[in-house]
């Protein structure tokens, strides 16, 4: 990967406090995470569980300011239990307070229309950039936080970027979160929201699923779902960081484990998963979409994701099903990149590229609306 520095609203320099929204688009727990001093030394890898924050070389000067900045996730409070809807309940609405001042900053700094409302009974947030046209195709977003945590209205680091650099119209999903809505009901939710587009005109190849971390996974399974419903699927996917297998298969669940700063991968992913979906389903392709049956039919996929991610076997996995199975899959890795760096720092020069990277994938399989 070239780690230029990519021109215009992407080169923003972003330091950790600005950050809190980290909390939002990771797994669960980082409620407190904005309170660690931006000066804080990295972390000494003392035994096998340790958290070691290594800042590489290799990336921009930018991305090591905030690698440096990163917490141990080791200091993250315990998650509720999974089945303590109060508990989530209470979590989310905290995290949700902490990041308004970011999100509305994020408005003023792009200028976007936000315009909220309902699609197929669910409710959206449509955001229209400033270049928008009729005539573009439109993203569905489905936004990260472990199932559990985040929206539409504080996923607004990833949403408003993408729509502002691509042009597109943005609908962002504000799903039901678990555990007090299981994954059958999360994926209905995504899927009656497509085919409202649907039904007011708009073709398969005039819009794309872009999802970040459990959106990711969110967006496979309502794929995999509406193709086996009989339904035409969405013109191309784009997953950021993607939660492609609860069940905790991959080898960098082990090998990257103490390098980790979204989470702590042995304590905190199992609840996480299991407030989204019983231990009996886990691997679903619903689920899970690596254990999904795939063939030339399915949408163009674009995977990216970081090497410095527990997630990333399940990011080589999730693409070798798919390009296996004939159909246009692509991984494209960033070199010392976390989870969910696009959203999390999205005035990284990195971020910027892989941005861009999308949205190139993007114009290539989609097509203009025709009125």
């Amino acid at each position: 990967m070239d780690n230029h520095r990519v021109p215009g609203p992407v080169s923003r320099r972003l330091r950790y406090p600005d950050i809190t929204i980290f909390a939002l688009i990771i797994v669960a727990n980082c409620a407190q995470a904005g309170d660690v001093s931006d000066d804080r030394e990295p972390c000494a890898c003392s035994g096998p569980d340790s958290f070691f924050n290594p800042v590489p070389t290799t990336i921009s000067d930018e991305a090591q300011d905030f690698i440096r900045g990163l917490p141990d996730p080791a200091t993250y409070p315990a998650s509720p239990a999974p089945d303590d809807i109060e508990g989530w309940r209470r979590l989310r609405e905290k995290q949700e307070l902490r990041a308004r001042p970011r999100m509305d900053a994020i408005k003023d700094e792009f200028g976007a229309k936000i315009i909220p409302g309902r699609m197929g009974g669910v409710p959206i947030l449509d955001i229209r950039p400033a270049t928008w046209q009729k005539s573009a195709p439109v993203i569905v977003f489905i936004h990260g936080g472990g199932y559990t945590l985040g929206s539409a209205a504080s996923s607004l680091a990833a949403s408003i970027p993408l729509a502002h650099d691509s042009g597109m119209r943005v609908i962002s999903i504000d799903y039901s979160t678990a555990p007090a809505a299981g994954f059958r009901e999360i994926l209905d939710e995504a899927t009656s929201v497509i085919r409202a587009l649907y039904a007011v005109g708009f073709k398969p190849e005039n819009v794309a699923l872009v999802g970040v971390s459990a959106g990711g996974g969110i967006a496979m399974g309502a794929t995999l779902k509406m193709r086996d419903d009989g339904t035409e699927p969405v013109g191309a996917i784009v997953l950021w960081s993607p939660t492609a297998d609860l069940s905790n298969g991959g080898e960098t669940w082990t090998t990257l484990r103490h390098v980790e700063p979204a989470f702590d991968a042995k304590k905190q992913l199992n609840s996480v998963g299991q407030t989204f979906a019983p231990v009996s389903e886990l691997t679903n392709p619903y689920v899970s979409p690596v254990y999904g049956q795939y063939d030339d039919r399915f949408p163009p996929t674009l995977i990216q994701g970081g090497t410095r991610e527990t997630l990333l076997s399940g990011f080589v996995r999730l693409y070798r099903v798919i390009d296996s199975a004939g159909a246009d899959a692509r991984l494209d890795l960033y070199e010392g990149m976390v989870h969910a760096f696009q959203e999390i720092a999205y005035g990284l020069p990195e971020s910027g590229l892989a941005r861009q990277n999308s949205i190139r994938f993007l114009r290539q399989h989609l097509v203009a609306v025709r009125p």
